[in-house]
C-alpha cells in the first residue's frame, strides 16, 4: 500500500522543491497551502497570500498533485500573533516561528487534515534520526539553513511522522533543481522576517495594538540620560539600531517594564552584553529526556537565538529549571527567548525551554 503523504507548500523555492523529490521517488502528495494572513478587507493592510496560492496552484498542477487551500486564519491570530502582542507588553523578546510550527503547521493542521496521513512532508531545513526505534528531530546538512531552533517545542510523534526532503541538501542545491525543472518558485527570493507581517513594519504593528508610552533610555553604567523612547515594547536586548541616539554605537543591556526604562550601555563591545549562565524555565524534551534520572552536569551545544553557530556549554537542572552555563560570553540574552538544546556533536536537538 502507498504512502499518503501531505505536503505543505507555501509558495516558496524550498517546499516547491519537496513536491519535485516526491514525485521523484513515485510518491503522489496531496499538497497543502495554510491560510493564515489577514484578508485585505479586514482592514489590515498585511501580507497577501494571493501569489503564494498562485505559485503554490501552477507547482500543483505541473506535478498533477491534488491541491488544498486549508484556513488557520484564526488560530493563528490567536495562538501566535496574540503570544507575540502579549510578549511584547510583558518585556519580553517572543518567538513567533516556534509557536507556529507547534500550533499551528503541527498542531491545528495536523489534527484537522493531518491525521488522513502517513506522513507530512514539508520545506523546512531540518532532519529525522532514527535510534532505536524513536524518532528524533536532527540538523540539517546545511548549518547557515537550519531551522531545527524553530522545531525545537514540537513532539517526538509529530517529528516521527515529518518529513523534511530538502533537509539533506544546501540550499544552492535547492536552487538548482528549482532551476533545472522550471519550477514556477525557482526565481523568487526567500521570505524574511515574522510571517504574519509582510511588508507591515514591526514598530507599527506593535504601535496599533500596544500604542504608545514615552520613557526615558537610561545609560546603565552612570544612570544618566541619554534619550527617550517611545515604549519599552519597542525595544529588544542586544538591541543597536533605532535608538536615535548620538555617539554610538549603543547598545540596549536592560528594560524596566515598570518605570518603562530602556538601560543602554555604549562602545563597540561593552561588558555589559554578555553573559555566561542562561536560566531555563518549562523546559521541553521532543522525544524523551536523554538523560533520565542523572542530576550531574550534561556537556550540550546550545542556541538562543537563530544563528548557524552552537555554543558549547553544560547543563544541570535545578529544581524544576535548568540552568545552562556557556563555555564563552553571549551577547544578548533576553527573557523569553527560547533556548534550544542540542547534542554535543550539534547533530540532535533534544528540546528547549523559555529564558527567565
Amino acid at each position: 500500500m502507498k504512502m499518503e503523504i501531505a505536503a505543505l507548500v507555501s509558495g516558496g523555492v524550498d517546499s516547491s522543491v519537496v513536491v519535485h523529490l516526491l514525485k521523484a521517488q513515485g510518491y503522489e502528495p496531496v499538497i497543502f497551502y495554510i491560510r493564515i494572513s489577514p484578508d485585505a478587507d479586514d482592514g489590515y493592510a498585511g501580507c497577501s497570500a494571493e501569489e503564494d496560492i498562485e505559485i503554490t496552484s501552477l507547482t500543483a498542477k505541473k506535478y498533477g498533485c491534488r491541491f488544498e487551500i486549508v484556513s488557520l486564519h484564526n488560530e493563528y491570530w490567536e495562538k501566535v500573533v496574540g503570544y507575540t502582542i502579549d510578549a511584547v507588553r510583558r518585556g519580553l523578546t517572543p518567538n513567533p516561528d516556534v509557536m507556529c510550527n507547534k500550533y499551528i503547521k503541527f498542531g491545528c493542521f495536523e489534527e484537522r487534515w493531518g491525521r488522513d496521513f502517513d506522513k507530512i512532508a514539508t520545506g523546512h531545513y531540518a532532519d529525522v534520526a532514527d535510534i532505536r526505534g524513536r524518532s528524533w528531530l536532527a540538523t540539517a546538512k546545511d548549518p547557515v539553513k537550519d531551522q531545527t531552533d524553530f522545531l525545537a517545542q514540537i513532539g517526538g510523534l509529530q517529528i516521527s511522522k515529518l518529513m523534511f526532503p530538502v533537509g539533506r541538501l544546501m540550499k544552492s542545491e535547492v536552487r538548482e533543481i528549482a532551476t533545472a525543472h522550471n519550477l514556477p518558485a525557482a526565481r523568487r527570493k526567500d521570505s524574511q522576517g515574522i510571517c504574519f507581517l509582510g511588508k507591515i513594519n514591526y514598530n507599527d504593528f506593535i504601535a496599533r495594538y500596544l500604542g504608545q508610552m514615552p520613557g526615558e533610555i537610561v545609560e546603565l553604567e552612570t544612570g544618566r540620560t541619554v534619550g527617550t523612547h517611545r515604549g519599552y515594547w519597542f525595544h529588544t536586548i542586544g538591541q543597536r539600531k533605532g535608538l536615535g541616539l548620538s555617539g554610538g554605537p549603543w547598545f540596549v543591556v536592560k528594560k524596566d517594564i515598570d518605570r518603562n526604562v530602556v538601560y543602554v550601555s555604549n562602545g563597540y563591545d561593552p561588558e555589559t552584553q554578555y553573559g555566561t549562565t542562561v536560566e531555563v524555565r518549562d523546559f521541553h524534551f521532543i522525544t524523551e529526556d536523554p538523560w533520565g534520572e542523572y542530576t550531574g552536569a550534561k556537556e550540550i551545544t546550545f542556541k538562543i537565538r537563530h544563528t548557524p553557530e552552537f555554543t558549547r556549554g553544560a547543563i544541570v537542572r535545578a529544581g524544576n529549571m535548568y540552568r545552562i552555563e556557556s563555555e564563552k560570553k553571549i551577547q544578548g540574552i533576553a527573557t523569553g527567548q527560547f533556548a534550544v538544546v542540542y547534542d554535543k556533536e550539534s547533530r540532535l536537538c533534544y528540546g528547549s525551554g523559555v529564558i527567565v
